[in-house]
């Protein structure tokens, strides 16, 4: 590595090329913007969920534990994520392409442990985690950041036959359906559909051929109305969606859809005031999770969701503005990576504000950075660490250093 690695939080360095070929610039080693966007959001998320959470001992459930229990382990998550980003942004890019196979047979082998009983820990019937001791991990939350890893590089390596459907689809297709059965056995439906997403995202914007791509959407389309249809759980969750204020299914399966849109509605413009939420007081549950959006368009209102909503654009405009401008530098690798990460960030953030709003059917997704647990917001700062990686070394060529 022949550069001068910025300190993390700096300001106004520059880097010295090792060969001194190219003049000092003032130009910022990282998107400082990009970074105080993403702590202002984790920080703004820690507060809401200490607000969403501080009624749960009151329950039998969550009677041993203490008021501020969610608030320091969100914490210790935060910290222990930013110091993991710190950790990821000074590998360079080339070193997580070279390591994006191995990742993605780790990542997978991880998806099969989970399935062993008396290795993957049992979550409100869902077998979705690997005990850690500290916290547990969620191994579908790391293998959406190595699937942008993974399909950047395949699409890379594959450039050449992305016109072909044999050579150039049907082995990363092979590869996503394996990581779908892993996750539909969890099962994971949610996270199944990021990683499609992903994966689809990056070789559409590989250049595969668009007739292929309209046909390979219309039957994932199918695929996933038939996984739907064949499971009535899943039946009953999207009935219940159709039609939530029905006697039966307000009481059932959208009982959270139902107080969610009540938080939504007393909230109005500008909330009732932090810490003011009724619905969080067991009457909406996973309030400090799946639906933390809801008790923040109750306290803060209309205007503190589109305050939200607009970090959020931030981040994923950055995302494709740093892979456009590595692309236009021909880090092509990079450059999908980056837009990869826009895309995995802007499908989870849509898909939870989505269920929050009513917008689409209650599924169990996290707001990325914001929502509790500790996989999501350690994976959330891996994927942005890697984000801010790539913008520094759009910054060291663009001056004329070297990598």
């Amino acid at each position: 590595m022949a550069f001068q690695l910025p300190l993390f939080f700096s300001k106004g360095a520059s880097a010295k090329p090792l060969d001194g070929a190219a003049r000092a610039s003032k130009m910022m080693e990282y998107d400082q913007p990009l970074v105080w966007v993403v702590v202002l959001l984790m920080m703004m998320g820690m507060v809401m969920v200490y607000s969403a959470s501080i009624s749960l001992p009151d329950a039998s459930k969550f009677s041993s534990y203490s008021n501020s229990y969610f608030l320091t382990r969100q914490a210790t998550f935060i910290a222990i994520s930013m110091m993991a980003g710190f950790v990821v942004f000074r590998i360079p890019i080339a070193t997580l392409q070279k390591a994006a196979p191995y990742l993605f047979g780790f990542t997978l082998l991880l998806l099969v442990l989970v399935l062993i009983p008396g290795i993957g820990v049992v979550v409100n019937g869902g077998r979705r985690w690997l005990s850690l001791k500290l916290f547990n991990l969620q191994p579908s939350e790391l293998m959406k950041v190595v699937a942008v890893l993974y399909a950047a590089d395949y699409t890379v390596r594959k450039q050449e036959y992305m016109h072909k459907l044999r050579k150039g689809f049907m082995p990363m297709a092979g590869a996503v359906g394996l990581v779908g059965l892993l996750l539909l056995l969890e099962p994971d439906l949610g996270a199944f559909g990021v990683i499609v997403c992903i994966a689809m995202g990056i070789l559409f914007l590989g250049g595969i051929n668009v007739v292929w791509f309209g046909g390979i959407v219309a039957v994932l389309v199918g695929v996933f109305v038939g996984i739907i249809s064949f499971s009535q759980f899943r039946r009953e969750r999207v009935f219940a969606y159709l039609n939530p204020w029905q006697e039966d299914n307000a009481l059932n399966k959208a009982y959270q859809l139902t107080h969610s849109l009540i938080a939504f509605g007393r909230g109005e413009f500008f909330g009732v005031g932090l810490g003011a939420s009724v619905e969080k007081l067991h009457y909406l549950p996973e309030a400090h999770t799946d639906f933390l959006l809801a008790v923040i368009g109750e306290e803060l209102g209309l205007a503190g969701v589109l305050v939200v909503i607009a970090m959020f654009y931030w981040i994923i405009k950055r995302a494709f503005d740093i892979g456009r401008q590595a692309i236009a530098i021909d880090q092509t690798f990079a450059g999908l990576t980056a837009k990869g990460i826009g895309i995995w960030i802007g499908v989870q953030t849509f898909i939870n504000m989505g269920v929050n709003l009513g917008l689409l059917p209650t599924k169990g997704l996290t707001l990325p950075l914001m929502s509790y647990g500790g996989s999501g917001v350690l994976i959330n700062c891996v994927g942005l660490a890697i984000l801010l990686r790539i913008d520094y070394e759009n910054r060291v060529l663009m001056r004329g250093g070297r990598l």
